[in-house]
């Protein structure tokens, strides 16, 4: 199972690593009221990284109310 693990981590990192050194390019981003330009890899690597976190966030606060209701 370590094997596998080891294996499909590389592989994530073989994709990232594609993907960033494919989008270079420079990209104008607007929130709000700020105006920010960026390569298009940090925009990618910023929104993945904030759909984990919210993913990890809602899934420990459902992991939470699911072990209150069993406890209960």
């Amino acid at each position: 199972m370590t094997k596998f693990k080891t294996i499909v981590i590389v592989l994530v990192l073989l994709l990232v690593l594609i993907i960033v050194l494919q989008n270079t390019q420079s990209v104008e981003t607007k929130f709000l009221f700020v105006k920010v330009t960026m390569p298009r890899a940090f925009l990618l690597m910023l929104t993945f990284l904030f759909g984990f976190v919210a993913g990890l966030l809602a899934t420990l606060s459902f992991g939470r109310k699911a072990n209150r209701g069993h406890s209960e």
